[in-house]
C-alpha cells in the first residue's frame, strides 16, 4: 500500500453518506437498552448491516441471535434489528413472554403496513425485493404464506400466474436500486395497467439520496470507493449505480479489503479523481478510516460535493423513551 512517489489524488466525497434516520434510530436503541437494562441484551439478527457495529456492541454485551430459541434468560430484552421481522416472530416473542424493543424502521413498518393494507382488501401483492434480505423476509412473513409474490427483476413479472384483469398492488423493499426498480414497475405497469402503487415511493429518501449523490459524482471521477458491508442492500446498490456510471467500483468496510493493486492501475493518469461515499449502515469513523489509508499512499485533496439535505429523525421505541 505505498508508492515510490505519491500519485495527486482528487477525492470527492459525497456529503451525503452515512447512517440514516432508522440506522441511528436502531443504534440508539441498543445504546439505550444497555444503559436501562445492563447486559446482556438480545438481538435478533444485526441490527445494521455492519461489522464493525455488531463487533463494538458485542464488546459491551450484546449477544446477537439468530432466531428467539436462543434466548437463555428469557429476562432479558431483546432488540428486533432495523430490517424488521415477520409476524411469526412477533408472536412467538409474545408467546414466550419476552420484552421486546422493536427497533424496525419506521419507513420499513410503513411497507409492512401497506401489504398488509392490499391483502386485506383483497388485492394480489407483488413485493419488489431480493430473495433472503432480511427486510424481505420479514415483510413477507406479514402476509400468509402464498399471499404475497416477489420478484427480482423485469423477467420475473412474465411469470406472475394472476389474470391481467385481477386486482394488483406492489410494493417494494426500502433499499433497492431506483433505476432498477423503476424497470419492473414499469414492466408490472404494462401487464396490469390498474395496478395499485403507494402513494409515495418505498424507497426510502436515504437510499435515493445516496444514489443521486453517487451519480452526481460518478460523471466526473475515474473510480469509486463506498465503505460498507457486502451484505448491506444499500451499499451494493451504490457500487452498483456507480459501475453504471462506468467507474471502477469498490465496496470495502477497512481499508485492508480494498484492491489497491486494481487501483493502481488508473496509475498512469496524472491527476486521478476518485469518488467516496458510505453506505447507509456505516458510521463515519470507517469513513475517516478509509480517507487516512488512501493519504498515506497518495497526495490528496478532498473535495466535497453537496447534493441534497436530510433532516429526519425518528423517535426511540416505546420501551425506551422515558
Amino acid at each position: 500500500m505505498s508508492l515510490s512517489s505519491k500519485q495527486t489524488v482528487i477525492l470527492v466525497l459525497a456529503e451525503l453518506r452515512g447512517m440514516c434516520a432508522g440506522v441511528q434510530r436502531a443504534i440508539r436503541s441498543v445504546e439505550m437498552a444497555l444503559q436501562q437494562f445492563g447486559a446482556p441484551v438480545y438481538v435478533r439478527h444485526e441490527i445494521v448491516h455492519n461489522q464493525y457495529v455488531t463487533c463494538e456492541f458485542a464488546k459491551k454485551g450484546v449477544v446477537f441471535i439468530d432466531d428467539l430459541d436462543e434466548i437463555l434468560d428469557t429476562s432479558r430484552p431483546v432488540i428486533f434489528s432495523a430490517h424488521g421481522v415477520s409476524r411469526s416472530v412477533t408472536r412467538e416473542a409474545e408467546k414466550r413472554g419476552l420484552t421486546v424493543i422493536d427497533a424496525t424502521c419506521p419507513l420499513v413498518t410503513r411497507v409492512h403496513n401497506s401489504v398488509r393494507g392490499y391483502f386485506e382488501r383483497g388485492y394480489h401483492v407483488v413485493f419488489i425485493g431480493h430473495a433472503g434480505h432480511p427486510e424481505v423476509v420479514g415483510t413477507m412473513g406479514q402476509l400468509p404464506e402464498g399471499a404475497i409474490i416477489l420478484i427480482e427483476t423485469a423477467e420475473d413479472v412474465c411469470k406472475l400466474d394472476i389474470p391481467p384483469s385481477s386486482p394488483v398492488a406492489c410494493a417494494c423493499q426500502t433499499t433497492l436500486s431506483v433505476d432498477e426498480a423503476a424497470v419492473i414497475i414499469d414492466a408490472l405497469k404494462s401487464r396490469f395497467p390498474a395496478i395499485v402503487l403507494s402513494e409515495r415511493s418505498d424507497i426510502c429518501y436515504a437510499t435515493t439520496n445516496r444514489q443521486h449523490a453517487v451519480k452526481v459524482i460518478a460523471s466526473s471521477v475515474e473510480a469509486f470507493i463506498v465503505v460498507g458491508a457486502s451484505n448491506s442492500s444499500n451499499s451494493q446498490r451504490l457500487k452498483e449505480t456507480a459501475e453504471r456510471e462506468g467507474c471502477l467500483s469498490f465496496l470495502v468496510q477497512y481499508p485492508e479489503e480494498l484492491n489497491w493493486d486494481l487501483l493502481s492501475t488508473l496509475g498512469a493518469l496524472s491527476t486521478l479523481r476518485i469518488g467516496l461515499t458510505a453506505g447507509a449502515s456505516t458510521p463515519e469513523v470507517l469513513v475517516e478510516n478509509m480517507i487516512s489509508a488512501l493519504s498515506d499512499v497518495y497526495d490528496i485533496t478532498v473535495e466535497t460535493v453537496s447534493t441534497v439535505k436530510e433532516n429526519i429523525a425518528f423517535g426511540l421505541p416505546v420501551l425506551l423513551r422515558n
